[in-house]
């Protein structure tokens, strides 16, 4: 989501999780044993007062990035990031309110109180945390993470893959689709400048959603899409029957996703990470990644402010 951009990003492969993974198994975001003989009271004791009076944590979410997170036939949020969302709000007793919101908006909406927390696959990378806008200057979007899960990106192409697209050089004098604002739109942005050298331009479209950068890659309008793995596995698994899409290649940049806390809120950021370590703790957190088949991405304990 925008500089700090709203990337976002389940499972990695081999060296690629190796960089981000070793963050979340080195860092410590919720400390060691819980001091009390119930860690989860200790948690909640943690919680800031605004949050325990009110009784409810609001959410920022961009709810349209399936499997991490999306409506399903009810209408309501599902998905990983929702059901941990709801799962931290029982070990914090408080009821989650979800408030969905264009993924370049959720870091900006933040930070004006909007809701508590942005949690919607956002990678936590340094412009985010120093609040940098795309060329390096200061903004004022700084916010705080607490690290919760490791994610890649991949590409996908039309099944068969017909241009026999492997590699972001492969994209080299083809057309692109990816949702604007996000990590692929800088890794993007990157290869635009490698394959001008090479004399072969790389054409982006830019659009405002994932589901409509996919689309174009379906319609031949684009070679290849690409997102986070998780998004991309399942678009391959799920699109007509799992014909439509296959992803292709090695996954790359991988980097935790966070939940973003503004800097001022360093209790809740604090109390956050204890929760978050709670829940890998008593099992859920394992069972969760298991249903969305993105457990490769796990994360051992939460970190605070863990990425690259």
């Amino acid at each position: 989501m925008p500089h700090p951009l709203p990337f976002r990003r389940p499972a990695l492969a081999g060296a690629v999780l190796a960089t981000a993974g070793a963050l979340l198994l080195t860092g410590c975001g919720g400390g060691g044993q819980a001091a009390a003989d119930d860690p989860v009271k200790d948690v909640r004791s943690k919680l800031p007062k605004a949050q325990r009076s009110a009784g409810v944590l609001r959410i920022g979410m961009d709810v349209n990035y399936a499997p991490v997170e999306f409506r399903g036939p009810d209408g309501k949020p599902t998905g990983l990031d929702p059901e941990l969302a709801a799962a931290l709000g029982k070990i914090l007793d408080v009821r989650i309110e979800f408030v969905d919101t264009t993924f370049d908006k959720l870091i900006p909406n933040l930070q004006g109180k909007q809701y508590d927390v942005a949690m919607s696959a956002l990678s936590d990378i340094r412009q985010r945390r120093e609040g940098l806008d795309e060329n390096g200057k200061p903004t004022a979007a700084a916010v705080d993470f607490v690290d919760y899960f490791i994610a890649g990106t991949s590409i996908v192409v039309p099944k068969g893959n017909p241009k026999g697209i492997k590699t972001l050089d492969d994209l080299c004098g083809k057309t692109v689709a990816l949702q604007q604002g996000t990590t692929q739109d800088e890794i993007i942005t990157r290869q635009v400048a490698v394959c001008a050298r090479t004399g072969r331009q790389l054409t982006t479209h830019k659009l405002d959603s994932d589901a409509k950068a996919l689309a174009e890659v379906a319609s031949g309008a684009a070679a290849a899409g690409v997102n986070d793995f998780p998004v991309a596995a399942y678009a391959a698994k799920t699109t007509d029957g799992g014909n439509r899409f296959e992803v292709t290649g090695a996954q790359s940049t991988s980097n935790p996703y966070g939940i973003a806390v503004r800097k001022s809120d360093t209790e809740l950021r604090d109390a956050l990470a204890k929760a978050v370590d709670q829940l890998i703790r008593g099992g859920e957190y394992d069972k969760i990644l298991a249903k969305w088949n993105v457990s490769a991405g796990a994360a051992q304990n939460a970190v605070v402010n863990g990425g690259i």
